[in-house]
């Protein structure tokens, strides 16, 4: 019997010890997790700066700089700059138009080089813009032209087809031609990209700035994966930036975390440098991107060295070995307007077109419908086919309607007048003088038990006579 309560007693104590071990692990383990949460909620919060403190590991995605005082800073590398590959591979442009070089001759391998020689490249691209060099800049290039040369090679092609879009549109404004690489740190050139915010397309609009310059949100319709009116959208945007800050990279930095955190930005460098209470106007000096850096959001500390090193990898990626996809252009394409609503799928299934390439040709309708009968809207098609589509249109809207657009506009409502059978009549009935039989049972019960409970003080009135009754002919009896 000692031998068992012994085993027993080992038994508990050993599963007592791995309880306090494993409750040791979670205490461990816990404030590293909410540290990260907490800082991924202030930096979303409004771009405040507690979470720069570099503390614990950084992710691949992001990287700390020194400045002079020996603060550290996290500045993250954007977001497209962490798309995969593969997904940007699998576009139907990209399967399509774009392929490896196979008579490419370089070698893959990136040459490094001194700074110098960075310096005096970035000073030779023909820009209006300020290119200049510093060390977190490099952090960038070496990114696009080491980790990221593959997807390089990809942008490089699809930019034969996006391009010319974005600089007819930065034109039409009259706006620096070098915006037109914005995209590639928007998006990597890819026009279905939508970001864990939900920025949509080659700019990455935001639903409601996106509808502030023009561009038609709904269910069926979102052209901000359009990739010509977004751009006219984009250009006016940055117009507009433009007027406020009178610089072009505050312009690039409010494109990426709004005009809000910049102004913000401003105001603490003032404060920082003791300018907080002063009435004076802000200088051009305060105005400066490098300036305020430190109080900006930690994306977009990289927002604007990564567009330089976007136009320094897209001008001198022979240097660094990498090779452009080869491209086979589409065929010219042509626009018909329509006023009924149509499915994609009727016009490739009439005209025997690639539905994979309408639906790249038109990214902006959601599902597949054009909703012709809100309002006429155009449908981009292959410049061969557009008289093709005139000719067959009426075939086009009958084919498969009911099947593809099978939303009713009339319905009508069921208004027979339901019958019974002799048998369920009686039935119901029965039922139903059973039920008011019972209704009427309760209710009875109800009511003599409310009559019970109102009168308590006559019951007991009467026990106590009662008793007094009983008293007084026990005490006849005990004296006979």
């Amino acid at each position: 019997m000692k031998k068992r309560f012994l085993w027993l007693f080992a038994v508990m104590l050993f599963i007592g010890t791995c309880n306090t071990l494993q409750a040791q692990v979670v205490v461990e383990t816990d404030p590293v997790e909410t540290d990260f949460d907490d800082e991924a909620e202030d930096e979303e919060d409004d771009g405040d700066l507690e979470d720069d403190n570099v503390e614990g590991p950084l992710g691949e995605d992001e990287f700390a700089v020194t400045d002079n005082e020996g603060n550290e800073e996290v500045v993250e590398f954007p977001e497209a700059m962490t798309y995969d590959l593969d997904s940007l591979l699998n576009l139907y442009m990209s399967k399509t138009y774009l392929s490896g070089d196979n008579d490419c001759q370089m070698s893959d391998v990136n040459p490094v080089f001194s700074r110098e020689v960075y310096v005096e490249r970035l000073s030779r691209i023909p820009s209006v813009m300020e290119l200049a060099y510093n060390d977190v800049v490099q952090k960038f290039i070496d990114r696009y032209s080491g980790r990221l040369r593959y997807s390089v090679s990809y942008m490089l092609g699809a930019a034969n087809f996006y391009l010319p879009i974005f600089e007819e549109a930065l034109e039409a404004y009259k706006l620096p031609l070098e915006l037109k690489y914005l995209p590639i740190i928007e998006s990597a050139l890819n026009p279905k990209a939508v970001s864990r915010a939900g920025a949509t397309g080659l700019w990455q609009f935001m639903l409601g700035t996106g509808k502030q310059y023009g561009l038609e949100v709904n269910s069926l319709v979102d052209e901000r994966r359009d990739p010509v009116k977004s751009s006219y959208a984009a250009a006016r945007y940055l117009k507009a930036l433009y007027r406020i800050f009178g610089d072009w990279n505050l312009v690039i930095a409010a494109y990426n975390c709004g005009p809000e955190n910049i102004n913000k930005a401003i105001r603490r460098a003032r404060a920082a440098a003791g300018h907080a209470q002063d009435d004076t106007p802000i200088t051009a000096a305060e105005k400066d991107y490098w300036h305020i850096y430190p109080y900006l959001p930690a994306e977009t500390r990289g927002y604007v060295p990564a567009f330089i090193a976007a136009n320094y990898i897209m001008t001198y990626y022979c240097d660094h070995n990498i090779c452009p996809m080869t491209t086979r252009l589409p065929a010219q394409t042509d626009t018909i307007i329509v006023h009924r609503n149509v499915h994609l799928e009727q016009i490739a299934g009439v005209l025997g077109l690639d539905m994979d390439m309408l639906r790249s040709l038109n990214p902006e309708f959601r599902h597949d419908v054009v909703p012709g009968l809100t309002k006429p809207y155009a449908i981009r098609l292959p410049l061969a086919e557009a008289g093709r589509f005139i000719d067959h249109e009426d075939s086009i809207y009958a084919y498969r309607a009911d099947e593809l657009l099978n939303k009713r506009i009339e319905v009508t409502i069921n208004d027979d007048v339901p019958t019974y059978t002799r048998k369920n009549t009686r039935a119901s009935r029965r039922n139903s003088r059973a039920s008011r039989n019972k209704r009427v049972v309760r209710n009875t019960k109800r009511k003599a038990t409310t009559t019970r409970r109102k009168a308590p003080a006559k019951k007991a009135t009467r026990s106590k006579a009662r008793t007094t009754t009983k008293k007084k002919t026990t005490t006849r009896r005990r004296r006979r």
